[in-house]
């Protein structure tokens, strides 16, 4: 008879919450690495005979007398379970040897533990059984219904109040947009979270849980509190398990009902703006993280409990890979775990959902992670985030896949798969794509806009040029009449009129004499200045400066209408072809020659499209943008910012202009239109395209 291992003194086993189908469970605990394992009746039973010291005698011990059928086999695979948990006794040279074996693993894998949890590594700071076991009487009324009936009252009251001063809550927000309001947005998020905290322990002490540890976790390195609440898994009432995963939610929601009230009843000051922030902050946060059940937060674990389900998230990953198998390759596996069929569709929508969340989530980290640190670092970072979180799941399913070939046959699954990767290659991998699609502006070939050169009125005679009117070259289109200027007129020649006669009339007077050639100078100067005013005013004539047709606003041209200085009276567009102008990036401007074709689509429906030749590229990149309707301050599609001194609109990345003309559609255009511009260029791959782009990123980033 061989001797079995013995079980480590220090375990506990505790019964646990019974499974859907009614079976029990119990929890066997680890206090020295403070894990938890479900286990069956089946594994229950085999424990409870462990004295008899034989596999043997365990096995039928449990068929007779219990309704279960064991068999040696399931015996030897708890075995392996409590030795692959270090659950047993050391008691020869192989158990240490595996145990040296598995301390020396741990060792070298120090570097990758590090590399997949830098970015949440917990830190505790405290013990606080002693606290919350001394404390414990000062928040048992918190547990009452009578309290949170007393919150829902507070809450509804608040929100009355607040609604009678609706505009004054919401541009509260207006006044906390400083460095100031950052801090008190700050200090509100640590005083509520300190709170969310403390629930979740007094809630797990109230029903017999020993929280260990609370501390602080690095969140993408940013300081969160955190409370070790494993052992609610021991809590058998799926109930209480619930109100220890939604107590830092609870009491979150009640601190915004009770600052929601103070907010309303308080007066303008300090307090009034703390009670605002408590009233916002908490529960927008509790909402946007806690809630979230795609990742191990509270609403994970709220879920968790509610489906009566431990290792949710593995659990559902196991049948969504089962259902992307079984739909890709028809293996025929048998499906993980028996549960009813709409579980089984919820579980598999939960996982492909939290996979979707998940990559999103670390994506938005490794950029932040990018962006956060100097440059080798932050690419670095950026490879260890992508590659563990998002390349590695698939990387190991793809092996999974390969070590199952053999398996492989051609049915229905597989034919699909492989039409559906013929076609994914195609796109991907053969080089179809051909062209570069930019935004880009049309316009007539020669056009010019008439402008006011200082502030006016039409005069009624000559009439003045209306919309549509085909003018020829110097031809009067309207006339301003500036009260201003023919005051400053008449006022310039009076005192060059003077200026002459003293000039005439200085050799007959003395006094006039004394002032030398003075007076000389000072007339040329007041002839200087009635030239100036008339050449003005000769301004105000408003002609064309070369033959076309008259754009113009009926009311801006209406005579008699006051205009300002620098208004746009006219837009004169001369007959004849039309000119293009596209704006590439970087990327795509090297692909672009000139005498490529270039089709433009405009953006409105009636205008057919326009095939033209590029003409040139510029040697350079843009500095400024000359077409406001392609800026994105102006809804257009290129991301750019106005300069404040200049007023000029700057690209915010790097922009190449495209020059395209000889287009086909007959005559020119009457205006300026945007649109899209389809650029000939060789044919390339996505997959070339994308390798061009990693390539490009990482020359410029790190000088490669």
């Amino acid at each position: 008879m061989v001797r079995l291992p013995q079980l480590r003194q220090e375990l506990t086993l505790t019964p646990g919450a019974a499974t859907p189908d009614g079976a029990p469970t119990w929890m066997l605990h680890d206090p020295a690495a403070n894990r938890f394992f479900q286990i069956g009746w089946l594994a229950f039973e085999l424990l409870a005979r462990w004295p008899l010291d034989d596999a043997r005698a365990i096995v039928e011990g449990v068929n007779r007398e219990t309704t279960l059928t064991a068999t040696l086999a399931d015996f030897e695979a708890l075995v392996r379970m409590l030795r692959h948990q270090n659950l047993l006794v050391s008691s020869n040279a192989t158990d240490t040897a595996r145990l040296e074996h598995h301390d020396a693993a741990q060792q070298t894998s120090r570097t990758m533990w590090l590399l997949k949890h830098y970015l949440m590594i917990r830190i505790p700071l405290w013990h606080p059984m002693p606290f919350l076991r001394a404390a414990e009487r000062y928040v048992r009324f918190a547990f009452r219904p009578v309290s949170w009936v007393v919150v829902a009252l507070v809450a509804l009251i608040g929100l009355i109040l607040v609604s009678r001063h609706w505009d004054e809550f919401v541009h509260t927000f207006h006044n906390y947009s400083d460095w100031r309001g950052l801090i008190g947005v700050g200090i509100a998020l640590g005083f509520a979270k300190i709170l969310h905290e403390f629930a979740h322990a007094f809630t797990a002490q109230r029903y017999g849980c020993r929280v260990p540890t609370m501390g602080i976790a690095l969140l993408v390195m940013l300081p969160v509190l955190y409370t070790d609440t494993t052992e609610a898994w021991k809590v058998p009432g799926r109930r209480a398990r619930l109100w220890i995963g939604a107590a830092g939610m609870l009491s979150e929601v009640a601190l915004a009902a009770f600052a929601t009230l103070a907010w309303s009843l308080l007066p303008d000051g300090p307090l009034r703006a703390g009670a605002f922030m408590l009233a916002t902050t908490t529960w927008v946060a509790t909402l946007a993280i806690n809630a979230s059940p795609f990742m191990r937060f509270d609403g994970y674990f709220l879920l968790s409990d509610w489906l009566d389900m431990p290792n949710l998230h593995d659990r559902a990953f196991a049948l969504g890979r089962w259902w992307l198998r079984e739909r890709l390759f028809g293996f025929g596996d048998p499906q993980p775990e028996p549960c009813p069929a709409s579980r089984r569709r919820f579980l598999i929508a939960f996982s492909f959902a939290t996979w979707l969340y998940r990559l999103v989530v670390f994506m938005s980290i490794a950029l932040v992670v990018y962006h956060a640190f100097f440059k080798l670092l932050g690419m670095l970072l950026f490879c260890v985030e992508f590659g563990w979180f998002i390349m590695r799941p698939v990387w190991r399913e793809a092996q999974a896949t390969w070590q199952r070939r053999d398996e492989l046959r051609w049915c229905r699954e597989t034919r699909r798969s492989a039409v559906l990767a013929a076609v994914l290659l195609g796109v991907f991998v053969l080089p179809w794509h051909a062209g570069v699609s930019a935004p880009a502006v049309l316009a007539p070939q020669r056009a010019q806009g008439l402008y006011t050169v200082a502030p006016g009125y039409v005069a009624d005679t000559p009439p003045p040029a209306r919309d549509g009117q085909h003018v020829r070259a110097g031809e009067t289109l309207a006339v301003l009449v500036s009260p201003d200027l023919e005051a400053q007129l008449a006022s310039a020649t009076t005192n060059e009129a003077m200026l002459r006669w003293e000039v005439e009339q200085q050799s007959f007077d003395d006094r006039l004499q004394k002032q030398g050639t003075a007076l000389a100078r000072r007339w040329e100067s007041a002839r200087q200045t009635v030239a100036g005013l008339q050449a003005q005013i000769a301004q105000l004539t408003i002609t064309a400066p070369f033959e076309g047709t008259v754009q113009a606003n009926d009311d801006a041209q209406a005579a008699g209408t006051w205009l300002p200085r620098g208004e746009r009276i006219y837009d004169l567009i001369a007959p004849g072809g039309v000119k293009g102008d596209a704006y590439v990036g970087e990327d795509d401007v090297a692909r672009l020659q000139a005498g490529q074709s270039a089709t433009f689509v405009g953006s409105l429906l009636e205008l057919a499209a326009r095939h033209c030749t590029i003409d040139a590229i510029d040697k350079v990149n843009v500095a400024t943008l000359d077409a406001p309707s392609v800026a994105s301050p102006y809804g257009g599609p290129i991301p750019a910012e106005q300069n404040a001194k200049t007023r000029q609109l700057v690209p915010l990345t790097a922009t190449w202009q495209v020059r395209f003309g000889q287009c086909s559609g007959g005559n020119g255009l009457g205006r300026e239109i945007t649109g899209t511009a389809h650029l000939g260029a060789g044919r390339q791959s996505f997959a070339v395209e994308g390798v061009r782009f990693v390539a490009a990123v990482l020359q410029r980033e790190v000088g490669f």
